[in-house]
């Protein structure tokens, strides 16, 4: 191979990575975090029968993880 294949194979190696899916999914990733840490006051939430008191800001993060997990989840289900 001589290294005007190598370097064109690896230019575009290196642009495939940065797609308009990934970027979105960036965009997204920070607004739901600066959602999450602007709401920080302290609020009760009842879990079926228990009233918790936590701050917001855990309880939509939690939230977010578990949506994220769900959607890897089906994500990688449907590929197989």
């Amino acid at each position: 191979m001589s290294p005007k294949d190598t370097a064109s194979s690896s230019g575009s190696r290196a642009t495939s990575m940065v797609t308009p899916g990934r970027i979105g999914i960036l965009v997204l990733v920070v607004l739901v975090l600066v959602f999450i840490f602007e709401n920080t006051q302290q609020v009760r939430i009842r879990l079926l029968i228990p009233e918790v008191s936590m701050p917001l800001y855990l309880a939509l993060a939690a939230v977010a993880l578990i949506g994220a997990a769900c959607g890897a989840y089906f994500a990688t289900r449907r590929r197989t």
